[in-house]
């Protein structure tokens, strides 16, 4: 196989200007070159970074109009990518993430040219102390954050994705938003028969964060849930799934605000449409059980 081509995708909302600069200047001392970096204002104006950075690969920014949400972004950057018509992989990248090594790209062409059903490839959060998050790690229960292997979903502030996969299942739900992004996209590569690596030797540093930290997170997590069991599991499945999510969502939540906001979505979640239906096959359902996560936890 032809050593893969790969491009870096980043979107930022433009409030975060000196990690962002960090993230690209780590792009920039990479060992392998990207063959392209785009750049993604998600309702925001971008600043000059090719010039202030001197990034190795052709610098493509794209402003829009409007925020997109992190998945809408991501597929403005995509399209860009399909008009060059020359990337392999695309390597996304949050704002305000690092690459700590300098071989990380070129590990991910590695790792794309050894293994032609491989359509999605994981990185390892942690933060500046080396720590990675539970919630970070793509495995059930107390999992060892550096064990890797093949798994059933993946992390959105840093991984990478085969073209080749995403012409076959389709890109990111822009309408989610936010939330459960990743998710549906993982289902519909493992349906599709693709392989969903997680690489922990691939290190994003990036700080610790709390997704609730964001004001819509409540509403769009139930809503995003609803509609994601809508969309890709089969019928049978659907009160499984949101039955036991109901349950663990009732005791680990602790804020009465948060919980009115998670009703409230999950109601949105039922009354709205929720996309095309395109239900995994029982087969793949068994396979993400084989993994280690039924895709009902």
């Amino acid at each position: 196989m032809t050593e893969p081509r790969i491009a870096v995708a980043v979107v930022t909302m433009g409030n975060r200007p000196a990690e962002i600069d960090a993230l690209l200047d780590s792009v920039a001392k990479q060992d392998l070159a990207p063959a392209r970096i785009v750049i993604v204002g998600n309702g925001c104006p971008l600043p000059e970074f090719a010039e202030r950075l001197g990034l190795p690969g052709e610098i493509t920014p794209i402003e829009l109009d409007e925020n997109l949400g992190c998945p809408g972004g991501r597929n403005a950057a995509l399209a860009r990518l399909r008009e060059f018509g020359d990337i392999d992989v695309v390597v996304d990248l949050d704002d305000d993430g690092l690459l700590v090594e300098a071989d990380v790209l070129r590990r991910v062409r590695d790792l794309y040219a050894a293994d032609g059903q491989l359509g999605i490839v994981g990185f390892r959060i942690a933060d500046e102390h080396g720590e990675t998050q539970q919630r970070h790690v793509p495995r059930v229960g107390k999992s060892d954050p550096l064990k890797g292997g093949y798994v059933t979903g993946f992390l959105g502030g840093g991984h990478a994705l085969s073209m080749a996969m995403l012409d076959e299942t389709g890109d990111w739900p822009a309408e989610f938003f936010f939330a459960h992004e990743e998710t549906d996209l993982a289902w519909r590569a493992a349906d599709a028969g693709w392989r969903i690596l997680y690489a922990p030797e691939l290190l994003l540093q990036h700080p610790k964060t709390s997704p609730a930290r964001h004001a819509i997170y409540y509403r769009v997590n139930a809503r995003n849930r609803v509609w994601l069991t809508r969309r890709r599991l089969p019928l049978a499945l659907i009160p499984v799934h949101l039955g036991i999510w109901t349950l663990l969502t009732l005791a680990r939540t602790r804020s009465r605000a948060g919980l009115r906001a998670w009703f409230g979505g999950f109601l949105e979640g039922v009354r709205d449409p929720a996309g095309e239906r395109r239900p995994m096959r029982w087969r793949t359902v068994w396979r993400l059980c084989r993994l280690g996560r039924p895709p009902v936890v």
